[in-house]
């Protein structure tokens, strides 16, 4: 009787191998090896066509230099395909190579601006397609709020370069100015002629504006605008020395001589470049222009931002 027990369990046992038994999942058949997808991937006729292609559309990393008029000039990202991702992204579109499916990673350039002597900066990269505002205030704070509508309402960041003794006065607008996330740099204490003055007094204009930079919006400032755009070479060396970079421009609205906005806009169409620094103040004349000069710049294709985004080596 035990015999026939036993012999029952076995035929009961592989009934129920039988039953739950799929082909199709058998478990010493591995379902997919990463090694054949690999291999399916490389062998694929659109990788190697990226592949093949990929040189074409690479660019070298450009490095940080000194211009011989336009001082310390960024370098500029250079450009390498991902073939990985360029391949994933075309083969799930699944209509062959595509140009505008290309994958890319940017590279560092070897030098940057940390990486050159003290020297100023006039202008962003050459090739690229981005301008920057760059307010000096020491005076105009009537016309400060209707800019900054302007700017808040065609989303555009500025540089804000402001006198220590204006901010001393004006703490309120100095705050305004930085919660709406624009750039605030440094323009001296009182608008001296910096040219002449002595290194100490030099330390003195920028470090007093610094101070007070600080205590409103609780940074201290990283950009030095000299006032009037009168420098040498020991204002650079201080600013250097505090860690600041000293700016200038290559467009000038002229804006304190209350321009018409027809020719303010004509001066800066016609002055417009990649890399494009233009300096402005608060006036009636750029309040009244304000709008349609971001327009005109936007229409050419041009992105604004603040001097430290248009610095970067960043595409």
């Amino acid at each position: 009787m035990r015999r026939y027990r036993n012999l029952l369990h076995v035929v009961v046992f592989v009934i129920i191998v039988g039953l739950t038994f799929d082909m199709n999942k058998n478990p010493f058949i591995p379902v997919e090896s990463p090694v054949i997808i690999q291999t399916s991937k490389t062998t694929d006729p659109l990788y190697e066509e990226i592949k093949q292609k990929a040189k074409k559309y690479e660019e070298p990393a450009k490095n940080a230099y000194i211009d011989k008029v336009w001082k310390k000039t960024p370098g500029r990202n250079g450009l390498t395909v991902n073939v990985e991702k360029s391949y994933t992204k075309m083969k799930r579109k699944d209509e062959g190579f595509q140009e505008s499916l290309l994958v890319f990673d940017q590279i560092t350039p070897e030098v940057g601006l940390k990486d050159l002597p003290a020297s100023p900066i006039y202008r962003g990269h050459p090739e690229k397609k981005m301008v920057s505002f760059l307010i000096n205030v020491s005076w105009g704070e009537e016309y400060i709020p209707d800019m900054l509508s302007i700017l808040k309402d065609n989303g555009v960041k500025a540089s804000f370069f402001i006198e220590g003794k204006w901010a001393k006065n004006n703490a309120e607008l100095v705050k305004m100015i930085a919660e709406q996330g624009h750039l605030i740099g440094n323009h001296a204490y009182n608008h001296p002629d910096m040219d002449k003055l002595s290194n100490q007094s030099i330390v003195d204009q920028i470090v007093q504006t610094n101070d007070i930079l600080k205590a409103i919006t609780g940074s201290t400032p990283k950009w030095f605008a000299p006032p009037s755009g009168s420098y040498n070479s020991h204002v650079v060396e201080v600013s250097n020395h505090l860690k600041m970079e000293t700016v200038l421009w290559t467009v000038d609205t002229i804006d304190w001589k209350n321009p018409s906005v027809s020719v303010m806009l004509n001066r800066v169409n016609e002055k417009l470049h990649p890399g494009a620094t233009i300096l402005m103040h608060p006036t009636e004349a750029t309040k009244r222009g304000l709008k349609q000069l971001i327009s005109s710049i936007k229409e050419k294709n041009y992105k604004l931002n603040t001097i430290e985004k248009l610095v970067e080596t960043k595409r």
